[in-house]
């Protein structure tokens, strides 16, 4: 896999200036208000996964509108009292899954929340949450679905289903409500990016190779799918360009991402053809709290993999026991060469 954007020295010196529409924090004020308005409240089901070390419960919560959203939810077994809390999105087509899987934060001690994808869950994991939009005319996949129109686009439908499943969490009597972390990889960390610009109080914040981030340049350079599905839209409906990506302004998440304010720990693969490092590094620079990079220089879309996992549960585990820890190093990724 060869450098197919700009080099790390270059990603680091972006300052990019993106479009951002004047009534963004309007839009999501009165989109969550309408979402927590339709009430209804989270359910939790015990369920048997036959594992010993991890009690798991099949979550239920009122999302966009009101409408059910699935996931799961993970404890460790033999710890009582306010947990600390991992609140995961998923990567694109990737559904929450079969209850025994994903366990990885319960093991390490924390509570850990993973929220269905509405519509999704066709390719490494299935999903059990429709998107109840019909909508006509979209490439196949997500980008374009509702493109036309900021009120219908298919992620102001999946943002607000992620505010409610944290805010859901954060309710939850098993866990402590100053100590939750969002994360996700590829579009699992552009929703986190998202949450993190509209929802305050969290702990911390980990997009890993982020999705949905400077869209307008994804949809340029990007190599493979899911950008691609912009350019594809585009070809045929050559007209509508400005219309296409303003409402993909409300919901790029570098632009959200400013108005975030706890600590981040990042990931971005500098060769990655999914999700351009020149992309992610927009959100990056952008974000509004203290962040820390990992970058991995010779890595695709699948980045630091299990390396950056480990990375993850230290940060986490300094980031909600240890008393007064700040965890986070702003000008690391600046001054340090870049840890893979």
């Amino acid at each position: 896999m060869p450098l197919t954007d700009l080099t790390l020295a270059q990603c680091l010196a972006l300052r990019p200036d993106l479009d951002e529409p004047a009534d963004l924090d309007a839009f999501w004020e009165q989109t969550l208000g309408e979402a927590r308005d339709a009430g209804g409240a989270p359910a939790f089901t015990p369920v048997d996964t036959g594992l010993t070390e991890v009690v798991t419960h099949d979550v239920t919560v009122p999302g966009f509108a009101g409408e059910p959203v699935r996931g799961w939810l993970h404890l460790p077994a033999r710890t009582s009292g306010p947990l600390g809390c991992v609140v995961e999105f998923l990567g694109y087509g990737r559904g929450r899954g079969l209850a025994h899987e994903q366990v990885l934060w319960a093991n390490a001690g924390h509570a850990h929340f993973v929220m269905d994808t509405r519509g999704q869950g066709w390719s490494t994991a299935g999903g059990d949450t429709p998107d109840t939009a019909a909508l006509n005319g979209t490439v196949p996949g997500f980008l374009t679905r509702g493109v036309e129109r900021p009120h219908d686009h298919y992620y102001r439908r999946v943002f607000t289903d992620a505010v409610r499943f944290v805010e859901a969490a954060s309710a939850h009597p098993a866990v402590d409500p100053d100590k939750v972390v969002v994360t996700g990889i590829s579009q699992g960390g552009g929703i986190a990016l998202a949450v993190a610009g509209l929802v305050p109080g969290l702990a911390g914040v980990m997009p890993d190779v982020p999705f949905l981030c400077d869209i307008r340049r994804g949809a340029t350079i990007a190599a493979r799918p899911p950008y691609t599905e912009i350019a594809e839209y585009l070809r045929l409906h050559r007209d509508r360009g400005e219309t296409v990506f303003t409402t993909l302004s409300y919901v790029d998440a570098a632009l959200l991402a400013a108005r975030a304010t706890a600590p981040s720990l990042f990931s971005i693969a500098m060769m990655d053809e999914i999700c351009p490092p020149s992309t992610s590094f927009a959100a990056y620079h952008r974000y509004g709290g203290p962040k820390d990079l990992r970058v991995y220089e010779f890595n695709g879309h699948e980045g630091g993999g299990g390396h950056h996992r480990r990375e993850q549960l230290t940060w986490v585990r300094e980031l909600l026991h240890a008393p007064g820890s700040e965890a986070t190093h702003p000008l690391s990724a600046l001054h340090d060469p870049p840890r893979a």
